[in-house]
């Protein structure tokens, strides 16, 4: 089972050992991202999940925290245990939402 976490507190999720996962896609990324970050598109994640660490934090991040609960679902079935969305994604973090 994965949390939801409030996007604009992500600071208190995100530490040294966090994977920070942006599931959005490549051109909305480059229109903003959190700093460290690593892009996996949702629909990449299926054939990249090992490139995740599931004995670390995976903390997931979209647009507005429906891709990135997709996200977290999916690598809680695939064996991930500490696994946080960030609800509101982008837009609640850009103020936007």
């Amino acid at each position: 089972m994965y949390r939801d976490h409030p996007a604009p507190d992500h600071a208190s999720v995100v530490n040294a050992g966090t994977q920070l996962i942006d599931v959005r896609e490549p051109d909305e990324v480059a229109a903003g991202a959190l700093p460290g970050s690593v892009n996996i598109p949702l629909g990449d994640l299926p054939v990249r999940v090992g490139e995740l660490d599931p004995s670390r934090r995976v903390v997931l991040l979209c647009r507005s925290g429906g891709r990135s609960a997709s996200a977290a679902e999916f690598l809680v079935a695939s064996g991930f245990d500490d696994v946080i969305n960030l609800a509101g994604g982008m837009l609640a973090i850009d103020g936007d939402g």
